[in-house]
């Protein structure tokens, strides 16, 4: 080697006896290679403990091949399976994706965005909770930033969506056609603010406005988080309240596989007395016991189209920006049976 102590690039090409060029194609995504030759090139770069300059890379292409993906909270099912699959659209792209953890707060949203500039990221993909859509600014300098999330923000960026009001709709009107006479919706959230409780709300009461019925408001339940726990708690209150209730929409699957235990442990069968059905068709949600009915939007498709845009934003590409709503589906399952 020319200098033992700062392995070069040739000398990875010649380890893997393979030119200079493949092993810049290889660390750098541009040109395919086989697999075979990725892996000789990969076990090189791990023999001789080369290492990419990126300063130099930043220096001389302006980009760093890199983008991150700013979430809420990165333990929750949803969120993890987000993630994965955005990281598996930026490979179409050459990007690796760099993940950051906002606690849903509008600090953390927007040091998020501060950070992915500081740090050099080409662009990054933020859901946004927290952050006011009205004040909400970029860094300088024209930073490639996609948004996620219920909030509005009046075409100012490229925005990707849940059909967060017709998925509940179309929820809660399965229920009422299953024979439901006192559908719950559990994760009430504040009708006059933009978020994902409200969103779903709006579209469960959009059912019973067409259906003709008036909606029971004790039947609104709000939450004191949306996760397993707060949903066991629901589960308790709904065989406790003697409210009747034969049906309940909750805001995500999470919520609903706590309802589940809730039910269970008051002695409630899912779906004999109540009928369950939930939102975001997490991978979980198949494998309940029972299998949880849920609205699926398309998460591929969401991550692939945030993908694609910042991509493009990154490309130079000039676009009016504008709202992305992802197409879904009912998952009948065996909670609603």
């Amino acid at each position: 080697m020319s200098d033992p102590g700062k392995p070069t690039m040739s000398d990875v090409a010649r380890m893997a006896g393979v030119s200079k060029m493949t092993v810049s194609n290889v660390v750098n995504n541009r040109v395919p290679v086989s697999d075979a030759v990725r892996q000789r090139v990969l076990e090189a770069i791990r023999e001789t403990g080369y290492r990419l300059n990126v300063t130099a890379r930043v220096l001389k292409s302006g980009r760093t091949g890199v983008i991150g993906l700013a979430v809420p909270d990165i333990g929750h099912a949803y969120f993890g399976h987000l993630a994965t699959l955005v990281i598996a659209e930026a490979r179409r792209y050459g990007l690796h994706v760099a993940l950051e953890q906002t606690g849903a707060a509008e600090a953390g949203e927007l040091d998020a965005i501060a950070q992915s500039h500081r740090l050099q990221f080409d662009g990054l993909i933020l859901s946004a909770v927290g952050a006011d859509p009205g004040t909400l600014r970029l860094p300088a300098g024209n930073f490639p930033v996609v948004l996620l999330g219920e909030q509005g923000f009046s075409g100012r960026f490229d925005h990707v969506l849940m059909p967060n009001e017709d998925g509940a709709k179309a929820a809660t009107l399965h229920l009422i056609d299953q024979g439901c006479e006192r559908v719950a919706f559990l994760g009430a959230g504040e009708l006059d603010r933009l978020s994902v409780a409200s969103r779903r709300q709006r579209g469960y009461l959009a059912a019973f406005a067409e259906r003709g019925i008036e909606p029971d408001p004790d039947l609104m339940v709000p939450l004191s988080g949306f996760d397993l726990t707060s949903g066991r708690e629901a589960g308790r209150w709904i065989a406790d309240s003697g409210l009747g209730i034969d049906g309940a929409l909750t805001v995500t699957d999470s919520v609903a596989q706590g309802v589940l235990r809730g039910l269970a442990d008051r002695g409630v069968s899912v779906p004999g007395q109540v009928r369950l059905l939930g939102f975001d068709d997490i991978p979980e949600a198949a494998c309940m016991v029972p299998s949880l009915s849920t609205v699926a939007p398309d998460h591929r498709w969401m991550a692939a189209k945030a993908v694609d845009l910042v991509a493009a934003r990154i490309g130079g590409a000039e676009h009016t920006p504008a709202e992305h709503m992802a197409p879904f589906e009912l998952k009948i399952r065996e909670s609603t049976a």
